[in-house]
């Protein structure tokens, strides 16, 4: 039996800054992005990462940790494989939840909207400025689908190392390219002491709504 291990003890006690009605930002995609920026600067691990939450048409949740690449035009943008099993529920039910979890700065922000893919060029551009390992590891993995070894990963990535050689331009497979996730909740998480935090909510039925905000209990 593995070592039994003492979770509950295991607590800390949030206290570096506050989040006020008064400072936040009215816009909540200006308010992510000034986080975004601050987390940057200290700093922090892997501040781009988010946790993307999606469900499949059973209902069962599945969750991962990609990594935003862009926020633009109101839509966060990642990009992944489209055959993959994250791939697959989003094109089933159109809608996504991501979290970002900052814990150098005691901060969360969770997110829920509406996905769609980006227009190719958008693809085509980010794909284009990808290490040649990665664009070539686009082609090599069926994501989400059972392989035989680790072999058969090594194996293919040497077949396409030799079609493109070490000049020859590699193009974006189809099945490989960006989303969009256009926010309808946004929702800013400060630790603060006692467990006390402050959880300012932004939300609206659609895209084309104005943002309402709330102040929600910890």
């Amino acid at each position: 039996m593995p070592e039994k291990l003492n979770l509950a003890a295991i607590r800390k006690n949030y206290s570096l800054q506050d989040l006020t009605e008064e400072t936040v930002l009215d816009d909540p995609l200006a308010q992510f992005n000034r986080w975004m920026q601050e987390a940057i600067a200290a700093q922090v691990e892997e501040p781009t990462a988010m946790v993307l939450s999606t469900v499949n048409a059973a209902g069962q949740p599945s969750a991962r940790v990609v990594l935003l690449k862009a926020l633009e035009a109101g839509k966060l943008v990642f990009f992944t494989n489209y055959n993959s099993r994250k791939g697959k529920e989003i094109a089933d039910s159109g809608k996504v939840a991501l979290t970002f979890f900052w814990p150098a700065l005691e901060r969360q922000v969770r997110i829920e909207g509406q996905v769609t893919e980006v227009n190719p060029e958008i693809s085509d551009e980010y794909f284009a400025s990808r290490p040649r390992g990665s664009q070539i590891g686009a082609w090599v993995s069926p994501q989400s689908q059972p392989i035989s070894s680790r072999q058969e990963l090594e194996n293919t990535t040497a077949n396409y190392q030799q079609q493109y050689g070490e000049d020859k331009a590699i193009p974006r497979p189809s099945h490989w390219g960006g989303y969009g996730v256009v926010p309808i909740y946004i929702e800013f998480w400060q630790g603060r002491p006692n467990r006390l935090h402050d959880r300012l909510a932004f939300t609206r039925p659609n895209p084309e709504s104005s943002w309402q905000l709330n102040r929600l209990a910890p």
